[in-house]
């Protein structure tokens, strides 16, 4: 009798290491997929961040074009009738849009055609080098840093 259950004992015993054995990997091949789940929760989380705030950033861009139509319109208004008021008016709106991130976007007088920031309306001879922007012909903005409208500008040919 001692035989067989010294037989049977060494039989249980690989069949428990076996089974120890095959927990061992099913375990560790679990453990791996529950990191990579982690890991793949986590890196989707940073990307849903970084997307709601360029959302948030960018988010007011159309009205922001809308406003500028206005702001276009002031200008038309104060050249034509000189009134201070309309200057007040316009600076207040100009003080909203540039504390929600817009920018004019400025032109220096012999600055080189960025066809990232402005917009060729025309070319006309010129004494400035060919590409030279000689002369602003409609105002252009940036949004956080993004073009919502680039300046219209005339170019030396």
């Amino acid at each position: 009798m001692d035989n067989d259950n010294g037989i049977n004992s060494e039989a249980e015993s690989d069949v428990s290491n076996e089974e120890l054995l095959k927990c061992q990997k099913e375990k560790e091949e679990y453990l791996d997929g529950w990191k990579r789940a982690k890991a793949e929760l986590i890196n989707y989380k940073k990307d849903e961040i970084k997307r709601l705030e360029e959302v948030l950033k960018f988010g007011q861009e159309s009205l922001i074009k809308e406003i500028l139509v206005v702001l276009d319109s002031f200008d038309l208004a104060i050249i034509s009738e000189g009134g201070e008021g309309l200057r007040l008016i316009k600076q207040q709106l100009e003080d909203v849009l540039k504390k929600n991130g817009l920018e004019r976007i400025k032109i220096e007088a012999g600055e080189i055609f960025n066809p990232a920031l402005h917009e060729a309306v025309s070319e006309v001879e010129s004494d400035k080098p060919s590409g030279a922007i000689v002369e602003e012909s409609g105002k252009g903005y940036l949004l956080n840093g993004k073009v919502v409208r680039p300046a219209r500008v005339v170019v030396a040919k």
